[in-house]
């Protein structure tokens, strides 16, 4: 008995060994293997401002791309970090599996809006960061003109949220014009007309007064009479009509 105890007690030290050596082994053999194909994935939905060929040239290491690279000398944290420093995108992940592929897995920004700021076109996303036009994708978002981005990051982003998380309006307002005593005008995709949602001040009653006027000029086919939809004053909608002339 006492000395199946001390086999066994013998056994398990020499069991270890072989277990660490083979490990060893395997992930030396793992590591001497080369990068066979690189994948990369997007996830469904994101704007396709990145192509496949552009996150392949991002995949780079001592300055050559890392297909046919030894997977032992593969820095997947610092590929990750070169795909993340792209503008465009919003979250990556990169991994290697045992055959060799290398997958990249990426999310791509959202734009919320298209800022027109002196000389400088770009989106922004509802962070305010800003995200460069594309050559292979126009996102279909309110046009913005007039704004400081620095200054005016929060109100920007918070009144876009506001038209882009109602369909009516999302469809109905093509482009915003913050003007110099700080109002804003909305131009519009159904008519010849524009809404003085007036300053960035009761956002959400501005909303709903604009949204029951629509109700009913839409029911009785009067939105086209009017040039200019007011809603900047305290509990009433003023508008300001053509006459025949086309005068106001």
């Amino acid at each position: 008995m006492m000395m199946k105890k001390l086999a066994t007690y013998s056994i398990l030290p020499m069991l270890v060994i072989v277990l660490i050596v083979l490990y060893g082994f395997t992930k030396e053999r793992n590591g001497r293997k080369k990068i066979k194909e690189i994948e990369v994935e997007f996830e469904a939905g994101s704007n396709p401002f990145l192509t496949h060929e552009a996150v392949n040239k991002l995949l780079i290491q001592s300055q050559v791309t890392v297909k046919n690279q030894s997977k032992r000398i593969i820095d997947l944290h610092d590929l990750e970090k070169q795909v993340l420093a792209n503008p465009y995108v919003k979250e990556a992940t990169v991994s290697i599996t045992l055959e060799g592929l290398l997958k990249t897995q990426i999310t791509q920004k959202e734009p919320v809006a298209r800022i027109i700021s002196g000389k400088e076109v770009y989106y922004v996303d509802n962070k305010g960061a800003k995200i460069p036009l594309s050559e292979n994708f126009s996102a279909r978002v309110p046009l913005i003109k007039g704004v400081d981005l620095e200054k005016d990051v929060q109100e920007i982003t918070e009144l876009v949220s506001l038209i882009i998380n109602d369909d009516f309006l999302n469809k109905e307002i093509v482009s915003i014009q913050k003007m110099k005593n700080n109002e804003y005008i909305f131009n519009v995709r159904s008519g010849d007309y524009t809404i003085n949602f007036g300053t960035f001040s009761d956002v959400n009653t501005k909303k709903k007064k604009l949204k029951a006027f629509y109700n009913k000029a839409l029911k009785d086919k009067t939105i086209n009479k009017y040039k200019v939809i007011n809603v900047k004053y305290h509990n009433q909608v003023v508008c300001t009509k053509e006459d025949q002339d086309g005068k106001q």
